[in-house]
């Protein structure tokens, strides 16, 4: 049996911002190409369960994205919400004892689809894997880090560099443990 591993997927601005300073992802739109997804079907084929936090959540369902996270159990990081919504369920507990319970598990890898603070919380305590950053040409200024300061060091090896005509740049990452 091969170990789940927790994978973060996300995109960032060149300057490392996941949002702007309004909370908006619009940035991501510039390398927007018919037929184009960047790897994210195949990717996402690869999970059966998504992890984020309350904020990212909301924007997903402002989307209106029927059947996003279909057939995934989803889990949505919040301090505030309870219960569960379709197949998302609002979890508070302790983020290490989920993902050693979901580890511990059989079935495909954890998806990490953020936001910064899930990010911060899960590198704090050294539980991701894989990282496949997408870096958009767009420099914001501010706005929500991908990467708050005060985690503790980890060593990573750059496994695979992907280049597209949008200019898009996406570096996949194995954490050294």
């Amino acid at each position: 049996m091969s170990t789940r591993n927790v994978i973060l997927y996300i995109a960032m601005s060149l300057d490392g911002f996941i949002a702007d300073t309004a909370g908006d992802i619009d940035f991501l739109r510039l390398v927007e190409k018919e037929g184009e997804d960047y790897g994210y079907n195949t990717f996402s084929s690869s999970t059966d369960v998504v992890i984020l936090g309350r904020k990212t959540w909301d924007t997903v369902l402002s989307f209106n994205i029927p059947d996003l996270y279909s057939g995934k159990k989803v889990y949505v990081i919040s301090s505030s919400r309870k219960g569960q919504d379709g197949n998302a369920y609002y979890y508070n507990g302790d983020l290490s004892a989920l993902i050693s319970k979901l580890k511990s598990e059989t079935g495909l890898d954890i998806y990490i689809d953020g936001g910064g603070e899930l990010v911060f919380s899960l590198l704090s305590v050294k539980l991701i894997d894989r990282m496949i950053i997408s870096v958009i040409p767009v420099l914001l200024g501010g706005g929500t880090r991908l990467f708050r300061p005060s985690f503790p060091l980890q060593s990573i090896k750059l496994t695979n560099c992907l280049t597209f005509s949008t200019g898009l740049v996406q570096l996949h990452y194995e954490l050294i443990k």
